[in-house]
């Protein structure tokens, strides 16, 4: 599934920016061309006052100086005496019928007139356009001028093939295409790779799902098949053996309902319900509160239960004290639970440069390395330290969820001797109000 969503979402990407980038090309090539155009006729208006001013003023002209003014082909010079062809004229014979298109878009009154130079027969007018011809090639630029001579009229037609200039657009054109196809490969490279890191965290968070809701079914699936046998064989037993059957199915209840309730916890949380309320706390109070709560519980275990307390006053901590409690009871009852007998566990409060830090240190068998990073995941269990049947693998998972709810970390380390220590941060959180935050 992830893989057809990571391809629609790259080709979405990939679609969306090559657009865009396909617009923005054509529309910079097409600013481009048409200001190369206008250049290029105002160009070819420029040179042909300049052109025809000079055969105006011309009283004899020669073939040598048509051709110097024809500057190697750039243009071509027709020109016609009270009608009559010159025979310089033939040697454009290959282009006579683009001549002919060319004075009849002419004849129609195509461009607009510019005034000429006044000469020794009278004055003229000369005018220019630019037209497409109907049988395919390069445009061309085209000035016509009927000039009044003592001797009659001269009509001048010049024609000036834009191939250079369409050649020059078409090299700009396969470069733009070039850059863009190159540019296209890039985008899709990117966006292959950002929508795989965009989709990571979706991906891993189903795995999550997936391995939560495999281990929710083996977990509620063992004390539910205690609750059916023994309720199965209390049916079938003695009365006075019956109530012993009651009992066990009564406890594997209760731990069934334990289980949900911390299920239903962190799906709450999955859900973004969490309801941290600040308010003010003292958190040796905090602290002494859990200590004398679960005293008599590490008597009962023969283990000795500390507690250490800065000396100096603390300021009051912005927190939801009922969540840190039960945050601080999980990695306690986990420390009672998982010292042997005859061991120590000791809770301690100080204060850091950015808030307040609880710790609660054993000297049970510890956790090993490779597996500190793991024990804040739900339902992972080490072998060793997490075999206990009254823990599911939960409460770690929401002890970090609850910290992380208050901006703070919740940490896993050795104790110097043996054991574990997990340290509980607070940050010094701005304001005095109650607030809710979720």
């Amino acid at each position: 599934m992830f893989r057809k969503v990571h391809m629609r979402l790259t080709l979405l990407c990939l679609g969306i920016t090559v657009l865009i980038l396909a617009a923005m090309s054509c529309g910079w090539l097409y600013i481009s061309e048409r200001s190369l155009r206008s250049s290029s006729f105002i160009s070819f208006q420029n040179d042909m006052n300049t052109l025809i001013g000079n055969i105006e003023r011309q009283t004899l002209i020669s073939e040598q100086w048509l051709q110097q003014m024809e500057d190697n082909g750039k243009y071509q010079i027709w020109l016609f005496d009270n009608g009559i062809p010159f025979l310089h004229n033939g040697r454009n014979a290959g282009s006579r019928s683009l001549y002919e298109e060319a004075l009849a878009l002419y004849q129609a009154g195509h461009g607009n007139a510019v005034p000429g130079n006044s000469g020794a027969g009278g004055s003229s007018s000369h005018r220019e356009f630019t037209f497409w011809p109907e049988e395919g090639g390069p445009p061309c630029h085209v000035s016509g001028a009927s000039l009044a001579r003592s001797q009659g009229q001269l009509q001048v037609l010049i024609l000036a093939p834009l191939n250079a200039l369409e050649e020059q657009i078409h090299r700009q054109r396969l470069l733009f295409l070039g850059l863009d196809l190159g540019g296209a490969a890039a985008l899709a490279l990117f966006a292959w790779h950002f929508t795989g890191r965009l989709l990571l965290p979706l991906e891993e968070n189903q795995k999550r799902q997936i391995r939560f809701v495999a281990s929710a079914s083996h977990e509620l699936r063992t004390p539910l098949a205690v609750i059916l046998s023994c309720i199965s064989a209390a049916r079938k037993a003695e009365p006075d053996q019956s109530r012993r059957f009651l009992d066990s199915a009564e406890t594997e209840s209760r731990r069934m309902s334990r289980l949900i309730e911390d299920m239903l916890l962190l799906s709450r949380e999955n859900s973004a319900a969490w309801n941290i309320r600040l308010a003010p706390a003292e958190a040796d109070t905090l602290l002494l509160e859990l200590y004398e709560a679960f005293l008599p519980l590490a008597n009962r275990k023969q283990l000795r239960l500390s507690i250490r307390l800065p000396e100096e006053s603390l300021p009051p901590c912005l927190c939801d004290s009922q969540r840190i409690r039960q945050a601080l009871s999980i990695l306690l009852d986990n420390a009672l639970c998982y010292t042997p007998a005859g061991g120590q566990v000791e809770l301690a409060l100080s204060r850091t440069r950015g808030g307040f830090c609880f710790s609660v240190a054993d000297n049970g068998p510890g956790i090993p390395e490779t597996e500190k990073k793991l024990v804040f995941e739900r339902f992972y269990r080490a072998d060793a330290a997490r075999s206990g049947q009254e823990h599911f693998g939960l409460g770690l998972c929401i002890a970090s969820e609850i910290t992380q709810a208050h901006h703070g970390s919740l940490r896993l380390y050795d104790t110097p001797g043996g054991g574990s220590t997990f340290q509980l941060e607070l940050p010094f959180l701005s304001g005095s109000k109650p607030s809710k935050m979720k």
